[in-house]
């Protein structure tokens, strides 16, 4: 399921549109288009567009025009019914009055001038739709000649998620990319996209353009304009008010070539050819010409250490000297920090299952430990280990 699409609450029958992803297993629904919940996507199905038009009532009829009193009716009475295929009378034109020329002399109405409206603006754009009357819908919107690939997120307190991404052909609107309401626009997060324009046997690249828009009500209200592509009123902000720079292939190929060059690492020199240098330098005897000197081979990366089955947390077996001089607080880290390290070390040497002895205590170990496990998607199960050797003390891990 996707933002946008209509679904079902499995246990009543209310519908809504999903409005945000909070997670893996979670979704916003806005019910009604008046207020959102949080539902697990257990919970929903998808309203498909044939099941609503088949359970959707039919369109009521255009209601008749009224009839006129009986003093509005014509003296000869009520005019008989049109039969089907029958064209329809002609009724005799009003008589001129006194003064007035005739229908012969009657000029023709002259048919009104048509203003053709404005041309759409080239470029991208953010075009915020209602959806109803406090729900706007998001759209990236290109109406430009060429393709564009783009990334969506968010930005909330400073931390940055992305949400969406995809391609847009030229002239064409993204589905919705994310759902905002009006009651709650002093918390709306900042927007950034990142837009990558190109074109098919075109001649010239462009640079990624980013762009992060905020809105303030100031701004916002006054954006309201029709919008390009999608022929709708919407509140319409311009992503490339400052275009991406066209890229110069030889500016390329020099940053390319500093690139090769800053990643090339300087010669080596040994103690023989350091002394010979330093007295050339000194003016002893002319510097002879070096041969070649081939650079030092990188050394190898360290091997990873599998961690041993069981796995001990206790402070004084982590640390020699014990739990001196250490907080609770500290001893935690110290622990889950080992926790950590040794279970990355065995998923990356495929190990099938390790046992992390925590010990009873207060349970505080015990329970970040699992907090974490139930969260690594690498775990197969974890549960209490031979508890008669190690009582309420230990977690078995059983890794994929």
């Amino acid at each position: 399921m996707n933002v946008g699409d209509r679904v079902r609450l499995l246990t009543g029958t209310e519908e809504g549109i999903i409005t945000r992803l909070l997670d893996s297993e979670l979704v916003e629904v806005a019910i009604d288009n008046d207020f959102t919940i949080p539902v697990l996507l257990r919970e929903l199905v998808p309203v498909a567009a044939e099941e609503g038009n088949a359970f959707r009532r039919p369109a009521p009829e255009p209601a008749r025009p009224a009839t006129g009193s009986k003093k509005n009716k014509p003296a000869g009475g009520q005019p008989k019914a049109q039969r089907p295929g029958q064209p329809a009378p002609a009724s005799p034109p009003p008589p001129p009055r006194p003064g007035q020329p005739g229908p012969s002399a009657a000029m023709p109405p002259r048919p009104a001038a048509a203003t053709p409206p404005p041309p759409a603006a080239k470029g991208l754009f953010l075009a915020l739709v209602h959806q109803a009357p406090e729900l706007l819908a998001l759209h990236l919107l290109n109406n430009t000649e060429a393709e564009v690939v783009f990334t969506y997120g968010e930005e909330r307190a400073g931390k940055y998620r992305a949400l969406a991404t995809g391609q847009l052909k030229a002239k064409a609107a993204s589905t919705p990319l994310s759902h905002l309401h009006l009651k709650d626009f002093e918390q709306w997060p900042a927007v950034v996209f990142q837009l990558l324009s190109f074109k098919l046997n075109a001649d010239t690249a462009y640079d990624l353009l980013t762009k992060r828009q905020s809105f303030k009500a100031s701004t916002f209200y006054t954006s309201r304009r029709p919008a390009p592509v999608i022929g709708k009123e919407a509140y319409l902000f311009q992503l490339d008010e400052r275009p991406a720079p066209a890229l110069n292939p030889e500016k390329l190929a020099q940053a390319e070539a500093a690139l090769e060059a800053a990643a090339t690492p300087a010669p080596v020199l040994d103690t023989k050819q350091a002394s010979v240098l330093q007295k050339a330098l000194a003016g002893d005897k002319p510097l002879p010409v070096p041969a070649a000197i081939a650079p030092a081979p990188p050394k190898p990366a360290a091997a990873i250490v599998a961690p041993p089955h069981e796995f001990d947390l206790h402070i004084e077996k982590l640390r020699p000297e014990g739990a001196e001089g250490l907080s609770n607080t500290a001893m935690l880290r110290l622990q889950l920090d080992a926790f950590e390290d040794a279970l990355s070390r065995a998923l990356a040497t495929n190990m099938h299952e390790i046992i992390f002895i925590h010990g009873a205590g207060n349970g505080t170990l015990r329970k970040e430990i699992h907090r974490q496990l139930s969260r690594n998607k690498d775990i197969k199960f974890f549960e209490e280990a031979q508890k008669e050797k190690f009582g309420y003390g230990a977690t078995l891990v059983r890794l994929k």
